[in-house]
């Protein structure tokens, strides 16, 4: 892949998930953006991060899926691809915020 093609690769996967972020928003904030991992948290009995990794380690399993039905010779379709792709990349900006809000907190004296 050459630098050029490599380039577009990053900007339509950082607009998707932009999109994306910006979309689910009215779907999964109640006020705040990171309202669910903090139920889902208080649900389990741990912490919002754990919660929001438990999540992402869904879409971790399903990636690991197709690349062994890849090690076989079968491709699944991209738009599967593209969506667990997305997804990972997504809760990994939910990650940094409820880190960089914790951090928030624990500066604060919170």
């Amino acid at each position: 892949m050459t630098s050029q093609d490599f380039a577009q690769v990053v900007r339509s996967r950082l607009g998707k998930i932009e999109a994306t972020l910006i979309a689910k928003a009215d779907e999964y904030a109640r006020g705040d953006r990171l309202s669910n991992f903090k139920k889902i948290a208080a649900f389990r009995g741990v912490t919002a991060e754990d919660a929001c990794m438990g999540l992402v380690i869904k879409h971790i399993a399903a990636l690991d899926d197709f690349i062994a039905d890849l090690d076989k010779g079968t491709m699944q379709p991209y738009a599967r691809w593209d969506e667990k792709l997305g997804d990972i990349v997504a809760y990994m900006v939910l990650m940094d915020a409820l880190v960089q809000e914790r951090a928030g907190q624990a500066a604060s004296g919170a």
